[in-house]
Order: C-alpha cells, then sequence, then structure tokens
C-alpha cells in the first residue's frame, strides 16, 4: 500500500508521533505526511517533533474540532496520512500569511509555476489536484478561494482549521512551523489520479429565502424578503425567533445548483440579523433545506464512487463540525466512522469546506484513485 492512516490518543506530543511512526513499516519512505490534530496538543511541540521524526517527508496539516481516521470519529487525538514515493509523482508546499488582510496568492502561485515548469493558469488540471488548509478564524475563506479561481482551473479542496470549538486560535502546519492568520496550500501529482466526493445530506424544504440587505464585512443577513432576517427564517420554519437557534443545524439555506445545495449555515441571531458561517450575497435566492440521514447519504456516496472508480487508494475528508455535532447528537458517530473501515481515510472536523467556494454543512472529500 502506498497510503496509510496512522493515529494517536497519547496525550503528550512526543508519545503521539512516536506512536504514529511505530504504526509505519520501517521500509515505507514518506513523501508526504498528512496531519490532523486536536488543539489540546501544543501545536509547536508536535509540529517540532513530526519534522523531526518524519525527516525527509513534507508535513502540512491543522488543528481540528474533532478527527476523522479509517472506522473511527476521534476527539483529542491526532490522525495522519502517509503518501508513499510511489503515491505522489510530485508535491510543492506553500504558505499564505497575513490572509485578514491580504489576498498573498500571486507570490505562491509564482512559486508553483516556476517549481512545475508551468503557468499555474494553464496546469494540467486533471493531473494536477490543490488542497488548502486555512485559519478557521480568519473570515478569509471567500477571497483567498475567489482568487483561486480566478488564476486557475485546477481543483483546490480543502477546509478551515478548528480548535475543538473553543473560538479562539486555529493553527495550520507546514514543514515543521505553525501558522495562524495563514493558509498552507499544497500542490499534487498523485501517480494514479484522484476524485472528489461531496455530500451535504439536506434537500430542499419549499420556502425561498432572498438576502435583500447585507453586511458582507460580518457575514450577516440584515434583511430576507425585505423583512427582518430572523423574523423572516422563523416565518419560513413557522416558529418563533428566540427558538430559531434550536433550528440551524437541521434547517440551513441553501444555494441551488440543480438538486445540489451549495450550504449557507447561520451561526447567531443578532437582534433581528442573522450572522452566517460563510458569505451570502444580497439577492441570491437561497432554498431553506432540511436534513437527510447523514450516515445513509454518505455510505451511498462512497459506494457510488467506488463503483465508478473500481478502487479506492484513500479518502481524506473534510467534515463540517456542525455535521459532527448531528452526528454526536444522534449517536452515530461510530457507524459515520465504520463507512470508511475498509479505506484508508483521514480527515477532521472542520470550520467550513472549500471546494470551488467556501461552504458549509457538508463532508468535501479528496480521493485517491
Amino acid at each position: 500500500m502506498n497510503i496509510k492512516t496512522l493515529y494517536s490518543q497519547a496525550s503528550s506530543p512526543e508519545q503521539a508521533v512516536a506512536e504514529l511512526k511505530s504504526q509505519l513499516d520501517s521500509h515505507f519512505e514518506t513523501k508526504m505526511l498528512l496531519v490532523f490534530a486536536s488543539s489540546q496538543y501544543d501545536q509547536e511541540s508536535l509540529n517540532q517533533t513530526l519534522e523531526k521524526e518524519f525527516k525527509g517527508a513534507t508535513i502540512v496539516g491543522c488543528s481540528t474540532a474533532g478527527e476523522i481516521v479509517s472506522g473511527h470519529m476521534l476527539q483529542n487525538s491526532v490522525v495522519a496520512m502517509a503518501f508513499s514515493v510511489n503515491a505522489l509523482d510530485d508535491l510543492k508546499v506553500e504558505v499564505l500569511e497575513n490572509i485578514k488582510s491580504e489576498t498573498p496568492v500571486d507570490q505562491a502561485f509564482a512559486s508553483f509555476s516556476e517549481y512545475f515548469g508551468t503557468p499555474m493558469n494553464q496546469i494540467d488540471y486533471q493531473k494536477y489536484v490543490g488542497i488548502i488548509l486555512l485559519d478557521g478564524l480568519s473570515m478569509a475563506e471567500e477571497k483567498i478561494m475567489e482568487s483561486l479561481g480566478d488564476k486557475t482551473n485546477m481543483t483546490f479542496i480543502g477546509a478551515s482549521a478548528g480548535d475543538d470549538l473553543q473560538f479562539k486560535q486555529t493553527f495550520v502546519y507546514a514543514n515543521g512551523k505553525v501558522y495562524s492568520n495563514a493558509a498552507v496550500l499544497a500542490v499534487l501529482k498523485p501517480s494514479k489520479g484522484f476524485d472528489f466526493i461531496k455530500t451535504q445530506s439536506f434537500k430542499e424544504q419549499g420556502q425561498k429565502l432572498t438576502p435583500t440587505k447585507v453586511d458582507s464585512a460580518t457575514r450577516t443577513v440584515l434583511e430576507f424578503n425585505g423583512k427582518p432576517a430572523a423574523l423572516a427564517y422563523a416565518d419560513a420554519l413557522k416558529t418563533e425567533v428566540d427558538k430559531l437557534s434550536d433550528y440551524f443545524m437541521s434547517n440551513p439555506v441553501g444555494l441551488m445548483d440543480g438538486d445540489e445545495p451549495f450550504v449557507r449555515s447561520p451561526m447567531m441571531v443578532k437582534d433581528s440579523a442573522m450572522a452566517f458561517y460563510c458569505n451570502v450575497v444580497e439577492g441570491m435566492e437561497l432554498s431553506l433545506l432540511e436534513p437527510l440521514d447523514i450516515v445513509a447519504d454518505t455510505q451511498k456516496a462512497v459506494a457510488e464512487k467506488l463503483k465508478a472508480l473500481g478502487h479506492i487508494s484513500g479518502i481524506v475528508d473534510f467534515h463540517c463540525i456542525l455535521r459532527t455535532l448531528q452526528l454526536r447528537n444522534e449517536n452515530k458517530t461510530e457507524a459515520y466512522g465504520k463507512i470508511f473501515s475498509e479505506i484508508p481515510t483521514v480527515g477532521f472536523s472542520t470550520y467550513g469546506e472549500e471546494f470551488i467556494t467556501h461552504v458549509n454543512q457538508t463532508s468535501t472529500m479528496l480521493v485517491f484513485k
């Protein structure tokens, strides 16, 4: 196997890294290590230890709000995916800093273009794929994703880092260093190709909500359909404004692409306005959504992809924290983890997912053939 999954629930960074390393055959030559770790670990110590113990490997990752590894949904752990030299033909990593105030994509793309010998706007998007991990509290995801989309046809898939729902500080990792107010970009050329799975486990409920007044700087909708946002949302759900937060997880809104919603999840009611986890654009017609069974929906999506490809070498699952909370509420975390028992899988509970744009309440997966 050229892709291996590793995990540890040891509480000290040194012990956790030792356990990760012990799960790899001594002959396994790691080209890249993708690491997702609970914020309970000292992030600098963890990364310094990883860099020391996995010498020669490119290490990227981030802090989480829960971890996923083949067969398990975990908390307070560190999970990793090790790619051998045979799994990746090539890779290059760049760090974007100060993303709250800047959009420093050009410099990173110049470096990628020089390294791969091809301008990023001409790179073969069927052979190359990007992973993006961002500070989950930066509120910079939309502008970074928009900038990437303007400059290349190659897909960037990834997520916003978490900190176990403390909402204090999240971290992204690159080669022994940890960063906040930053994003890590990794461009990969998988040796056997790749694909994607996106599941959001919602369907249209029937009601439409159009934002008619928006404060985009704070991702706040002031009005839907010309009425105070919270009142219009409550009316659509046939409930009261003071009970609205009970419905956020089960009834977000979505921008529809055919039958597929790009989910926008409410965060909180602010007086009569509503703050969201990602941008909502004025005049964008949104559909109120109702939930499907996450486990059944994900099982179906993975089974369909496996049938289409014939074989899957590995999956990286960027899984929204709101979905994780729903699974915890329904006592289904074990059932969700078991979906991936037979496929090398790592992932984490995110503060938002990146796939073409910034979305919420989604499982966005990178699939290695």
